[in-house]
């Protein structure tokens, strides 16, 4: 118990280090090539941040559980949305650049409508399924890069600024690091949490609800109050948007690829599967609720932020409940 207290507090550690890492890195590599914090954000950052959910359903697909593989992408996305989001939306309200946000909300949506059709279809992701999301996830990535590209040709025309004070490998560095210790920092944190409640006599359902689903999108908040406090808003938004595309496209994609499983129907509402009746409608409607509002104004509202952590509460609740 002793040795888990004091590893749960050098994960926290970690993961506070390791997010101030990975924003310096981030934000060093944006601003030398002269690119939108919001695309370096849903891009590099967000393949970071999303390294935890990547192990945890890549080994529960290994070890063929359906369960984890599926919950692990859907709770992080409504984890990541209406609770972290929403949090620095609440206590920060910024403007956005619509333009950088098109892309990577585009994507996520274009992913959430076929997952969506072969959950709501078929039941059942097959393998063909998870390479084409991995697929998709390739796909992405060359476009983002292309767009970084054209934006960094742009910039040469324009009067040049200050060079940054450190050197691109150096930026690059603590990019590396920083996503390291993030990963390791989150699996410490969920590993000796876990044996702590235990120790607690806190029961396996709570267990499994709060260090799955919260503790592999710590990351996301890390890094999201990490970059709220340094001024970086519209990277943390970035952040948040690319991670939750990345959870279909990479994490769901890997799991389906390496083991296909169908939706999990063991909780249901009124006869109904729970999943198609409550988590699927309540990931796309956390996401539409704190995008489109972006897109049509260019700004983020208090309001948004109040009313998904609102959301975030009932789902919770709801999990426990029912």
């Amino acid at each position: 118990m002793f040795v888990a207290v004091l590893l749960f507090l050098l994960g926290f550690v970690l993961l506070i280090k390791g997010g101030d890492w990975f924003v310096d890195g981030a934000t060093g590599i944006a601003h030398r090539f002269h690119l939108p914090e919001i695309l370096i954000g849903a891009t590099v950052v967000s393949i970071g941040t999303t390294l935890p959910e990547v192990m945890v359903s890549a080994q529960a697909a290994l070890q063929h559980n359906s369960g984890i593989s599926y919950g692990n992408a859907i709770g992080s996305i409504i984890c990541n949305t209406s609770l972290i989001a929403a949090l620095t939306i609440a206590v920060r309200p910024s403007s956005v650049d619509r333009d950088s946000l098109k892309l990577p909300v585009t994507g996520f949506f274009i992913a959430a409508v076929i997952y969506c059709l072969i959950a709501y279809t078929t039941g059942e992701f097959r393998r063909w399924h998870g390479i084409m999301f991995l697929a998709m996830f390739i796909t992405y990535m060359v476009i983002s890069v292309r767009r970084m590209k054209g934006n960094h040709d742009d910039a040469g025309a324009e009067e040049e600024t200050a060079q940054p004070e450190t050197t691109l490998g150096k930026d690059i560095l603590w990019l590396v690091v920083g996503a390291a210790a993030i990963a390791v920092g989150a699996n410490l944190l969920v590993n000796n949490g876990t044996i702590i409640a235990e120790a607690l006599g806190v029961p396996s359902s709570v267990i499994g609800l709060t260090m799955v689903a919260l503790g592999t999108s710590l990351p996301e908040l890390i890094t999201a109050i990490t970059a709220l406090r340094k001024g970086y808003s519209a990277l943390s938004l970035g952040n948040i948007i690319g991670a939750n595309l990345f959870n279909i496209v990479l994490v769901s994609g890997a799991a389906i690829t390496i083991s296909p499983f169908s939706v999990p129907a063991e909780k249901t509402l009124m006869g109904i599967n729970s999943s198609l009746l409550i988590d699927i409608p309540v990931m796309l409607g956390v996401m539409s609720l704190l995008c489109f509002p972006a897109l049509a104004t260019g700004k983020l509202k208090r309001w948004q932020g109040i009313t998904l952590l609102c959301i975030y509460a009932a789902f919770v609740v709801y999990q426990f409940v029912f």
